[in-house]
């Protein structure tokens, strides 16, 4: 149940990448023989289907080795390229490290970075951004906004079409972290009107180690400086031998999120209901954080949503316990107490610390990410491991 750090390879996808690790294994920018011809038609053909999965063109999908990539370049290349217009940058301080440490590596060069705080714990909207924000805090030297679509940690969806309309206004840039939203929400990118977007496979049912950016041709064009130099690849933005069954694996792997979307959304909703009611029913000092689950927002289409989070997260705390033991104590369930991605930092989740949360609430915290292979029985395995592990250790906590 940590399907937000990555996911299992549906054997569907799987099964469309093999024939590229042996049989059609040429390279994609081999341009004087058949086997490089095949590989680039597989690539062409991915990357028309990503394109197409979420409004864009062919021309506007850079692949890249994740999100991580996808999100260094999209900042660090828009600072680069705009150093002359100026150096004032904006985001959000539940931002997934991906993004705010590329910032803070920016501010040691002299950029200015704002991160802007979202609404706060004990509100139904917890973890949202108030678009104004991002209105009040825009200047004259702003040369980039980023804001993740849905977040990593407490699923919040942010009102991303309210946010690029003020960018627009201003003419500034608007990126979007939607590594947690491609593939579980509707995400047009001309609807959210968002002029760079990172993504990734492996959240998705897809292998690891490939991923893209979205960057806009026109009206206006997104400009970057390539953070990657080499044989020109992507269009000079992203040098580097293409890793085609990768690219296979990811168009795949889309194509079937978006084909199972209304239906698994319900599905995981009701799961993570579920999950919820029995945790709360069975446990005392069992606490939600982040935004209400039963609250409508706005999806990655710009649309209304059924939730302000997304459909499979959970993140609850639990009283009395500390999070690193909970999880320790319960070696037949994966879950977590934060980003996985920050795994190497022992120090709380800064998500929650943005919420307002007290240490204890946040060292007390698990994160449930449900998703396509769980099923109900797995959520009564869970809610009977956790109740037993979290009264457990409140025994021994209270005898200590």
């Amino acid at each position: 149940m940590d399907n937000h750090a990555t996911t299992r390879v549906d054997p569907r996808v799987v099964e469309s990448m093999l024939p590229y690790f042996s049989e059609r294994y040429g390279n994609a920018g081999s341009v004087n023989h058949p086997f490089g011809w095949e590989a680039k038609d597989a690539v062409d053909a991915a990357r028309h289907a990503i394109a197409a999965a979420i409004g864009a063109g062919e021309r506007e999908i850079v692949f890249t080795s994740g999100a991580t990539e996808s999100n260094n370049l999209a900042i660090r290349g828009v600072a680069e390229r705009s150093r002359r217009k100026g150096n004032h940058l904006i985001s959000v301080t539940t931002e997934h490290k991906a993004v705010l440490d590329p910032l803070d590596r920016l501010s040691r060069r002299d950029y200015q970075i704002t991160l802007l705080n979202v609404t706060q714990a004990g509100d139904a909207r917890a973890g949202l951004l108030d678009p104004q924000q991002v209105a009040d805090a825009i200047r004259d030297d702003t040369i980039l906004v980023s804001v993740m679509l849905a977040n990593n940690e407490i699923g919040a969806i942010q009102p991303l079409a309210e946010i690029a309309a003020i960018c627009q206004k201003r003419g500034v840039p608007l990126h979007c972290d939607a590594t947690q939203a491609v593939g579980k929400l509707p995400v047009d990118v001309h609807a959210l009107g968002v002029d760079l977007m990172s993504f990734t496979a492996h959240k998705i049912y897809g292998p690891k180690g490939i991923g893209a950016l979205y960057v806009r041709r026109r009206n206006p064009a997104a400009r970057l400086t390539a953070q990657i130099d080499g044989g020109g690849q992507e269009g000079g933005l992203r040098s580097g031998t293409l890793n085609v069954p990768g690219i296979v694996g990811f168009a795949r792997a889309l194509e079937l999120c978006l084909e199972e979307i209304p239906a698994e959304a319900v599905r995981l909703s009701e799961l993570r209901n579920t999950l919820y009611r029995r945790l709360t029913g069975t446990l005392e000092g069992v606490s939600l954080n982040g935004p209400a689950i039963d609250e409508p927002g706005i999806d990655g289409s710009g649309a209304e949503a059924p939730s302000l989070r997304l459909p499979g997260n959970l993140n609850l705390s639990f009283a009395f316990v500390d999070g690193e033991a909970l999880m320790m104590s319960m070696k037949h369930l994966a879950v977590s107490s934060g980003s996985a991605c920050t795994s190497a930092n022992p120090e709380p989740s800064h998500v929650l610390r943005a919420l307002g949360l007290p240490d204890d609430a946040v060292r007390a915290s698990l994160r449930f990410g449900l998703g396509r292979f769980n099923t109900l029985d797995e959520v009564e395995f869970a809610v009977e491991a956790v109740a037993e592990a979290v009264q457990r250790l409140r025994k021994l906590s209270s005898l200590a």
